[in-house]
């Protein structure tokens, strides 16, 4: 029987390090380092954002600053310019209302001066429709001169309030007059 020699054990080969686990250490370290210089990135964008942010609130007080000495000086233009349009339409209102009353009177005056000329052509009674009508009108040419543009004014409104369509209509009637009177004939 032939013995077979008895086998021998074999070598050990030492061991190799096993590569699984550095492999985690150095990938870590990279990672690690990645995240640190992105964390580092965002705290960075953070603080331009911030910087950005007070310089645009600086910039924007600067501008409010500004907006507001200029807004000023607007309104104190603005309450200039009504002031003078104000002088200038009391001083217009003034006018016309002085201009009204001698017209009204002017016209009393006229219709009574040919009162005796109505009395000779239609007769005393229409005669005597003209002279009062002539009187009312210079009475109220005087209650027109007498009174103050406010008082006018407030007359007016509660005139309208009181009767709003003979407001209308009256309103009408001197717009057609007006227009006539100014339009001319087209004939000529």
């Amino acid at each position: 029987m032939a013995t077979t020699p008895p086998k021998k054990p074999a070598a050990k080969k030492p061991a190799a390090p096993k590569k699984t686990a550095a492999k985690p250490k150095a990938a870590a370290a990279p990672a690690g380092a990645a995240k640190a210089k992105f964390s580092a990135a965002i705290d960075e964008a953070r603080a331009g954002a911030q910087a950005l942010r007070e310089e645009a609130q600086v910039k924007a007080g600067a501008y409010k600053e500004q907006l507001a000495a200029r807004s000023e000086d607007w309104v104190a233009e603005a309450k200039d310019l009504a002031g003078q349009a104000k002088d200038r339409a009391s001083t217009l209102a003034v006018d016309g209302k002085a201009k009204a009353s001698d017209a009204m009177s002017t016209l009393g005056k006229l219709v009574a001066d040919n009162a005796g000329t109505i009395d000779e052509k239609l007769g005393t009674r229409y005669g005597d429709y003209a002279r009062t009508a002539a009187r009312s009108m210079q009475e109220t040419a005087a209650k027109i001169e007498a009174k103050d543009i406010n008082e006018l004014g407030g007359d007016a409104k509660e005139f309208v309030r009181k009767s709003p369509g003979l407001a209308i209509g009256i309103a009408a009637v001197a717009g057609f007059m007006f227009s006539r009177l100014f339009k001319g004939s087209s004939n000529d």
